[in-house]
């Protein structure tokens, strides 16, 4: 493909996989059609990159279905000012569509191959406002909280406790939970009461591996 008919791809994807399906958030419509989606999946991969279906990047992880990113970012209901949490960088894919809607994003990565090639990417196309780190994501990061939002890129078996935690009143978190196999995917706002839960549908996920998540699978010697 061209980069024109990459544009091309973009404008259709968000066309007849977010509007269609009643994305309504105008800036996170834009940011789709602006962030080069090709450009965060392996060479061979890029013409299937607007494809209604998540992709494969690598160490058994994927880059989500743009529809599902579109819906977790247009939960998180960002205005431009926010400092926002991402748990599971990933391609940087999702994190580009945050830092083109934040002020400032934080990333968190466990796999450190992914988080290496994630900051090059990143830095290459001149994202200048996020920062990442290796880890476990599940513990969130108490020392650039509270956030205004955090979203989780991965499946939990529950909210991880630190998670409230860290966000400001009024603050959001966008969150698959479930099992390792289906999850439902929640809206979860913080209040000065404690915190209020809301479905946005079923999903699937590769699963949030770490202290709060989903424990790490044992490899036999």
């Amino acid at each position: 493909m061209t980069k024109i008919s990459y544009h091309v791809a973009r404008r259709k994807m968000v066309e007849e996989q977010l509007i269609a399906r009643g994305i309504r958030d105008s800036r996170v419509i834009e940011a789709m059609e602006i962030v080069p989606r090709h450009e965060f999946v392996q060479e061979a991969l890029a013409p299937q990159a607007h494809n209604d279906h998540p992709l494969n990047i690598g160490e058994h992880q994927t880059i989500s279905q743009p529809y599902i990113v579109a819906t977790m970012t247009e939960a998180l209901a960002l205005k431009g000012g926010e400092k926002v949490l991402e748990l599971g960088t990933g391609s940087g894919y999702q994190t580009a569509i945050l830092a083109m809607l934040a002020d400032k994003v934080f990333s968190i990565e466990r796999i450190t191959s992914l988080s290496n090639k994630a900051r090059q990417r990143l830095h290459r196309m001149g994202y200048q406002n996020v920062t990442l780190r290796t880890g476990d994501g599940s513990v969130g990061w108490p020392e650039e909280a509270p956030f205004d939002a955090i979203l989780v890129t991965a499946a939990s078996p529950g909210i991880p406790e630190a998670l409230p935690e860290q966000l400001k009143e009024g603050g959001r978190l966008v969150i698959p939970i479930g099992s390792e196999e289906q999850q439902e995917l929640f809206l979860v706002t913080k209040t000065a009461e404690g915190t209020q839960k809301k479905s946005l549908g079923g999903c699937r996920f590769v699963k949030l591996v770490g202290q709060y998540g989903f424990p790490e699978e044992k490899t036999g010697s």
